[in-house]
């Protein structure tokens, strides 16, 4: 009778978890779906083509967007390093006094210009969760093609001080990542991942929503600069990734009109 209760409970426990593991994926699947539908929501009005002195980025020449991402009001988070590392790359290109806001893009943006190629800077004004709609607001508006569109954002599986940069590919967890993908259609995007490393002794929720301690902040000084001289290596190179190259990203099953090109995943 013993080991017969044995079983039973142990069947029990078996039954309670696979309910709750079918909870648990129906909850993330109805927030993924959620999250779709906004993003349908908050594209289907018409998109404001660049005019006056912003149109000037539509002439000869190539154009990049850089994006950090994040939650808009919550600067100096680990999740909002991507904009830390925008704000770096503002001010060593002595435009930081430029940032204005742009609600036809739902974010603020400043135009500069590196080796002779026209940049867009922006910084979403959208939860971290819905920063892919004013990335394809922004593409659409100074038309960018995606896989020109660079990525700034952190990275849980790197320890802090480490970069990476990543040529397309899945969005490996990350919601901000993962709403470009569904925004633009593809995953080719080039990515900046900025490492935060993962929590010890919290959850990851609140270790990506709170701040640097004051050690971190010593390292993330220099990961700044490191990070803005890799965004500047990036935005030097001349010419476009090669159309022939198979891995490192993909075009979604949903139609898009642009062009979509990869590159193979490289350097760490």
């Amino acid at each position: 009778m013993s080991r017969l209760k044995k079983v039973t409970v142990f069947g029990t426990l078996c039954r309670y978890f696979s309910l709750f593991c079918k909870k648990l994926l129906n909850f993330v699947t109805m927030r993924r779906l959620l999250t779709r539908v906004i993003h349908r929501v908050l594209l289907c009005g018409p998109l404001k083509p660049a005019m006056g002195i912003e149109a000037e980025i539509h002439t000869q020449g190539q154009r990049r967007l850089v994006v950090g991402l994040g939650n808009t009001g919550m600067e100096g988070t680990r999740h909002n390093v991507g904009m830390s590392v925008l704000g770096a790359l503002a001010a060593r290109l002595g435009v930081a006094d430029r940032w204005r806001g742009d609600k036809h893009v739902s974010g603020e943006v400043i135009l500069s210009e590196v080796a002779q190629t026209h940049v867009v800077l922006l910084r979403p004004r959208l939860l971290m969760n819905i920063n892919g709609v004013s990335v394809a607001k922004a593409a659409a508006k100074y038309g960018i093609k995606p896989e020109h569109i660079l990525l700034v954002h952190d990275e849980l599986d790197k320890p802090l001080g480490k970069i990476a940069i990543k040529h397309g590919g899945s969005a490996r967890g990350h919601n901000g990542v993962r709403s470009c993908v569904d925004c633009l259609h593809t995953d080719v995007m080039p990515r900046l991942r900025v490492g935060i490393g993962r929590p010890e002794g919290q959850t990851v929720e609140r270790h990506v929503l709170g701040r640097f301690s004051t050690e971190e902040k010593k390292v993330l000084n220099s990961v700044l600069v490191q990070s803005v001289d890799i965004l500047l290596s990036q935005l030097s190179q001349q010419g476009s990734p090669s159309p022939s190259s198979p891995a490192g990203g993909r075009q979604a099953a949903q139609k898009t009109p642009l062009p979509l090109t990869a590159e193979p995943n490289s350097k760490t």
